[in-house]
């Protein structure tokens, strides 16, 4: 069910059931009218057929995801067809077109940026937005809107908490690759905007060798520079084990300059007992709703979903809270750049006119190896964090 609310019963909707999930109304929201008449066509594209391991469960857990959001709408019938784009942009641009010609009104996917760009551009001329998985920004804009979580909002969040905290001096550490520097750009950004300092601007190469060599120097310049906090872009499938590890050694106590992720430092669970991590705040989405979801998705498939799952689920509590609103124009840009937001598993989110996402994040730190919410995700936007 996912019928408009007010902002005043934000707070009681966190603790209903999933089937309850939740589009938010803004000030002035168009009433319910004809519209579609409570049924939309939605194309799902997946990268199922690709020949990477893995996208094909990929594919699955994100139909999974969508088909379970479906029976959870009320009042909206969704006619969910799904596309392979074999993980390729020449295919995701060529299957968009089709959908289109079968009538889907809106498209959910794909995953990959260069396939959601593709599929953007293929139906730009003809009315239909594309609410792509990607999490990278430079696809998004025009008729492509991106459910990932980028790394600009997760910054804007952290930043936020840490200035809010005493913590105002803020390092960047970074790495030498593509990840490293946009992670630098979205944490810069985020101090400059939030009032913040950047104490230094410390860089590593993305090697072990780079590592063990760069980090006793960034450590005396993080040292030297005052810094309160110090951001580190890396991931914990890449540096991030190495760096924090290293840092701490070389006399930057955790305990004394927080540490800060830009990162999930969660996943996997066994990064909780590396000692450099200990101490460090993170980002993530409402734990208690992203437990429900899980939980929900096991009872109906009997595993637990990926990560990405989530964003399928949220993409289709979204075009179902519009469809049932109605209007004119349901699906358009103006709707789903609304700026009270929705509601979905993983907790509030709202499309920007930049075609990005911004969500609800929960602030954690990790102690004695385990995950500690020390500021909840807000409820609303115009609350903390935003």
């Amino acid at each position: 069910m996912l019928p408009i609310l007010s902002r005043a019963r934000l707070t009681a909707a966190r603790a209903l059931a999933l089937a309850g999930l939740l589009a938010l109304a803004g000030c002035g929201a168009a009433p319910i009218s004809g519209g579609s008449g409570g049924t939309v066509n939605v194309a799902l594209l997946v990268p199922s057929g690709s020949p990477r391991s893995g996208d094909d469960l990929l594919a699955q857990n994100l139909e999974n995801a969508a088909r379970l959001a479906i029976s959870d709408l009320d009042g909206v019938k969704v006619n969910l067809k799904v596309y392979s784009t074999q993980g390729n942009a020449q295919t995701a641009s060529q299957v968009a077109s089709q959908a289109v010609n079968e009538g889907a009104q809106v498209i959910l996917g794909p995953v990959f940026a260069a396939s959601a760009k593709a599929a953007g551009a293929a139906v730009a001329g003809r009315g239909v937005n594309v609410l792509a998985f990607s999490n990278t920004p430079a696809v998004a804009g025009g008729n492509v809107f991106i459910l990932g979580q980028t790394f600009a909002d997760t910054a804007r969040r952290l930043v936020s908490y840490a200035v809010s905290q005493g913590k105002g001096s803020i390092a960047v550490v970074h790495s030498q690759n593509a990840e490293g520097m946009l992670g630098n750009a979205a944490a810069t950004a985020a101090i400059q905007s939030s009032g913040a300092t950047l104490a230094t601007d410390a860089t590593y190469p993305f090697s072990q060798q780079g590592i063990v060599q760069a980090i006793p120097d960034i450590a005396k310049q993080v040292t030297s520079s005052g810094a309160q906090a110090v951001i580190f872009t890396a991931n914990t499938a890449g540096a991030l084990p190495l760096t924090t590890q290293l840092m701490s050694e070389n006399g930057v106590d955790p305990a004394v300059t927080q540490y800060i992720g830009l990162t999930r430092w969660d996943i996997p669970s066994t990064t909780l007992a590396l000692p450099g991590v200990q101490h460090g705040w993170f980002a993530l989405p409402d734990p208690a709703l992203a437990q429900q979801f899980s939980a929900r998705y096991n009872t109906a498939y009997g595993t637990n979903p990926l990560p990405i799952a989530s964003l399928a689920y949220d993409g289709i509590a979204a075009i179902g809270a519009l469809v049932k609103r109605g209007g004119p124009a349901p699906l358009s840009a103006s709707s789903l750049t609304q700026p009270s937001g929705f509601v979905g598993v993983d907790g509030i989110f709202r499309f920007r006119a930049d075609g990005t996402t911004e969500r609800g994040l929960a602030i954690a730190q990790i102690l004695d190896k385990q995950v500690s919410v020390i500021d909840p995700a807000p409820t609303s936007f115009g609350g903390a964090g935003f």
